[in-house]
């Protein structure tokens, strides 16, 4: 026999499980929840009560569409409060030449030197060099010490990384 669930006990496959934040994305995500309780909802409110006046519910467009965006806003407020409750806060005060979530990590290839942040997968940009620990180099890297090789397939070739600064 199954047993029921409701859509909020779900996982979301889209929803990162890993909640390794900086302290930077926590202030963030606590001044975006401030804003949308104390501004955006309160608004989206008013244009559903102002819209529910206007007459017959299944073929009123204004709110329907105001009832979905508060729908949107209170998802996002959930998200929000669930991910700043749980929240691992990378400490980078801790340099003990190991690279760590929250290293900075400068590696050298046969072509370059390059220096890549370790982060938690919400803050992995790796354009501008945040990788995060789960990823392919990431991982390989987390462990490692200055002088350490690792080698990472990427494009269907092995490149070989060597540690050349842990920060």
């Amino acid at each position: 026999m199954r047993v029921p669930t409701r859509r909020g006990e779900k996982l979301n496959p889209r929803e990162p499980v890993d909640l390794h934040l900086t302290p930077q994305a926590v202030e963030r995500m606590k001044r975006e929840l401030e804003r949308l309780i104390k501004v955006d909802r309160p608004t989206i409110i008013e244009d559903v009560q102002r819209t529910a006046q206007m007459g017959d519910f299944s073929e009123n467009f204004g709110y329907q569409h105001a009832k979905a965006q508060l729908r949107r806003t209170n998802d996002r407020i959930l998200t929000l409060e669930a991910r700043i409750a749980h929240a691992i806060v990378i400490d980078k005060t801790k340099n003990d030449g190991v690279v760590r979530i929250g290293s900075t990590v400068t590696v050298l290839t046969s072509q370059k030197a390059q220096t890549f942040e370790i982060l938690g997968s919400l803050e992995s940009n790796p354009f501008k060099g945040k990788i995060s620990y789960r990823s392919p180099l990431g991982s390989a890297l987390m462990g490692g010490r200055v002088g350490d090789k690792v080698d990472v397939e990427a494009g269907g070739k092995e490149i070989v990384y060597e540690i050349a600064a842990v920060e």
